[in-house]
């Protein structure tokens, strides 16, 4: 196994690298040192206000009191497990439904392909808007992940239902069928193999797409208030006039934190997507 990776690794080119260790060291900050002791970052008043960068602390405080390094890991935290939990049910349902589309055809794939060509076709932002504005205040990050989780299955259950079409006719196949597998264990046992790097590649993709989804609302103001996400930290920062009372650190670490989540996930898809289309050409 420690065989395989150092061969991957070597194999990866220099972007896949460079992203492979920026997304890391999001998850050491949002998944390690997140559960380091430390106060309540949403409570208010906790330290003076308007502090500068010091040794207590690194990035000052904000006009309400709160620790900005602090505020700022738990919005990663949370951004973070916004997007895999989204990606997460988006890749899994999306490729259940697109392979069990192709494989079944009849009835089951028409009617398939319809609710999935709905769910793509449908505009997902006026219904995001409108379901998290009954949220506003009331939402938990499991809620709000299954919310943007709903049109995060459509497009991946399109283009593995192409990829199942291609594979129905191959020989192995049949000879699955007349041993007498039923249409879920041929998915699971012959194709699913097939599909885990395009899975793979879609969860990375699913996961930017949803941070990027979650920070749009927020910085639109939609994003629900008790939240605390990279994209309602630089809301907060905005309606608190950061810019004017030059609280710099309040409103860019949140907006760097998220433009080099964005290149480490996008450094980080390009390279993966390199690889394989250098191992299918040799």
């Amino acid at each position: 196994m420690l065989k395989k990776m150092k061969k991957f690794w070597k194999n990866t080119n220099f972007g896949f690298k460079i992203g492979f260790i920026m997304t890391a060291f999001f998850l050491v900050v949002g998944f390690v040192i997140y559960f380091s002791p430390h106060i309540n970052p949403f409570t208010f008043n906790s330290y003076p206000s308007k502090l500068g960068p010091s040794k207590e602390h690194w990035l000052g405080t904000t006009s309400m009191g709160q620790d900005v390094l602090w505020l700022l890991i738990e919005a990663i935290h949370n951004s973070l497990l916004i997007g895999l939990i989204v990606a997460t049910i988006g890749t899994v349902a999306g490729v259940f439904i697109g392979l069990l589309a192709g494989f079944s055809g009849g009835l089951l794939d028409r009617v398939l392909t319809v609710v999935t060509d709905t769910f793509i076709v449908i505009p997902s932002l006026p219904i995001l808007i409108l379901m998290t504005s009954f949220m506003k205040g009331t939402s938990t990050v499991i809620l709000m992940a299954l919310v943007l989780a709903m049109f995060a299955w459509a497009w991946p259950s399109r283009q593995i239902r192409s990829m199942a079409l291609s594979m129905r006719e191959r020989d192995f196949i049949h000879t699955a069928w007349f041993s007498g597998e039923g249409t879920i264990q041929v998915v699971v046992t012959e194709i699913l193999p097939y599909a885990l790097t395009w899975s793979l590649s879609n969860f990375m993709n699913a996961t930017l797409a949803a941070i990027a989804s979650e920070s749009s609302l927020a910085v639109l103001g939609l994003s629900p208030g008790n939240l605390i996400s990279l994209g309602n930290m630089i809301q907060w920062a905005r309606d608190r006039n950061a810019i004017f009372t030059k609280q710099w650190f309040w409103i860019g670490s949140p907006i760097v934190a998220t433009a080099v989540m964005f290149i480490g996930l996008f450094l980080l898809i390009t390279g993966y997507n390199d690889y394989l289309s250098k191992k299918r050409g040799r």
